[in-house]
């Protein structure tokens, strides 16, 4: 009887919808008046006892509580999963909601998916760093710019790992900010790298003015409604401006450096894979879906990123220690 007063309402105040704002499930009135009502219903209590009420009525299991999926989350979950029922009922077209599509929740996490190739991610990151440890010494050139590298790779996976598991707006603003802190460091590397037989001064200098910008541009992430394209367009440019330098770098050590190959081949492999980001499809069996896909995709480029480092740091310091040290190291090539 329910669900027949919900198909009643769906067709009444959904059909004079028009068919582009049809698409948007959380702007339909059936999943407007679907929240409402569960909310009045089941969450009418303050307190803990909404919190039992969310564990008695949707039988929550225990990582849902960790991850404090309230009683009104719950209304909203379920009453997304009717909306799309409905929607594919009458063949239309996977609705999003609040710009996301439907994803079947797992273990209290919202995009599981996301969240085990974020993990995998950070994974790959923290065994390369212990790799790189290992078989490069600690006197090498540019030794803790792969550290700074790492650090900054760990940080960021794990907040998207954290994003992913619950979309909060201080988990989603860390998520884009620590993302794009990843971006910024490729760019920062590769410039340290190229002026690396520079003076401390110089490098400092241009090192304060990099963590500078980057406050700024968190700072202005938190203020305000978030600029999602905005904050698209920095992401491309700066690693537009990475990508330039590395390639500008390869065609002038082509013939000196062999192992340029592996980050030429690391940033092709990284913009295809970079381009599932453009694809847009309702998530496969309600988990997979194109952003999915593109954390996963990054997993086994780590390696070839790191892989250069530790070949390069080896060269370097062979070619300083062949050169009886830094006075005439200088003058040799990048």
């Amino acid at each position: 009887m329910l669900s027949l007063n919900y198909s009643a309402i769906f067709l009444l105040l959904v059909g004079a919808i028009t068919l582009c704002h049809a698409s948007n499930g959380d702007r339909t009135q059936f999943f407007h008046n679907c929240r409402q009502n569960c909310e009045r219903t089941n969450c009418s209590a303050d307190g803990l006892e909404i919190q039992e009420q969310a564990v008695n009525f949707y039988k929550q299991s225990i990582f849902d509580q960790i991850f404090q999926w309230s009683c009104a989350d719950e209304c909203q979950y379920g009453c997304m999963w009717r909306t799309v029922a409905a929607f594919a009922e009458r063949a239309w077209p996977i609705p999003q909601f609040y710009g996301k599509w439907p994803f079947l929740r797992m273990l209290g996490m919202q995009e599981p998916a996301s969240v085990i190739f974020s993990m995998l991610n950070c994974i790959m990151h923290f065994r390369m760093l212990r790799k790189f440890r290992r078989e490069v010494r600690p006197d090498s050139p540019c030794y803790m710019l792969a550290h700074i590298f790492g650090v900054t790779c760990l940080n960021g996976w794990i907040w998207s790992s954290i994003f992913h598991t619950r979309d909060f707006p201080l988990t989603e603003l860390l998520d884009y900010a620590f993302a794009y802190s990843i971006v910024l460091c490729t760019f920062y590397c590769m410039v340290m790298r190229m002026l690396h037989r520079y003076s401390l001064f110089l490098r400092g200098v241009i090192t304060l003015a990099i963590v500078s910008y980057y406050i700024n541009y968190f700072a202005y992430l938190s203020v305000g409604k978030f600029n999602y394209s905005f904050n698209m367009k920095v992401n491309i440019a700066t690693g537009v401006l990475s990508a330039l330098g590395w390639f500008i770098w390869c065609h002038r050590v082509r013939t000196r450096r062999p192992y340029f190959r592996r980050i030429l081949r690391f940033y092709i492999l990284f913009a295809l894979a970079m381009s599932l980001e453009l694809l847009d499809f309702p998530p496969i069996c309600w988990i997979l879906d194109a952003h999915a896909l593109w954390h996963f995709a990054t997993v086994p480029l780590v390696s070839l990123y790191y892989n250069f480092m530790i070949e390069d740091c080896r060269t370097l310091r062979k070619e300083k220690v062949l050169s009886g040290g830094y006075s005439s190291y200088f003058n040799k090539d990048i």
